[in-house]
């Protein structure tokens, strides 16, 4: 997507659906999202930040819910200075791209312990 032309050489991608892709930056210690047409830098605390608050939605709630306001959800993580004002159908689309990169980040973490522990 956007970052992928832009900083090959320094991101490593870390998860990609169709909608969007989550990059790991070890040079800069950060992550990005690249979302809804738009990449954007998060600190490792906001990057969880913003998977704690996207998992938080009740999206049954959200759907069953008939006031107009219900149609979107605005998420923005303290300390970080973008937001996001998404659908049902985003938000569905974050959840399972943060879900991933979280999951690819813990198998990564897990096999390098196992690595390290074989190599000693």
């Amino acid at each position: 997507m956007i970052l992928r032309e832009q900083r090959s050489t320094l991101l490593e991608e870390v998860f990609r659906t169709d909608n969007g892709c989550v990059y790991q930056s070890d040079a800069e210690n950060c992550f990005y999202i690249d979302f809804g047409g738009r990449a954007i830098k998060f600190s490792i605390g906001c990057f969880f930040r913003l998977k704690y608050l996207v998992d938080k939605i009740n999206l049954p709630d959200m759907a069953a819910n008939p006031e107009r306001s219900s149609d979107v959800e605005i998420i923005s993580p303290c300390a970080c200075e973008h937001c996001y004002v998404l659908t049902l159908a985003e938000i569905v689309s974050l959840k399972e791209l943060l879900a991933g990169a979280k999951v690819m980040l813990q198998l990564n973490s897990i096999l390098k312990e196992r690595l390290y522990r074989l190599v000693k």
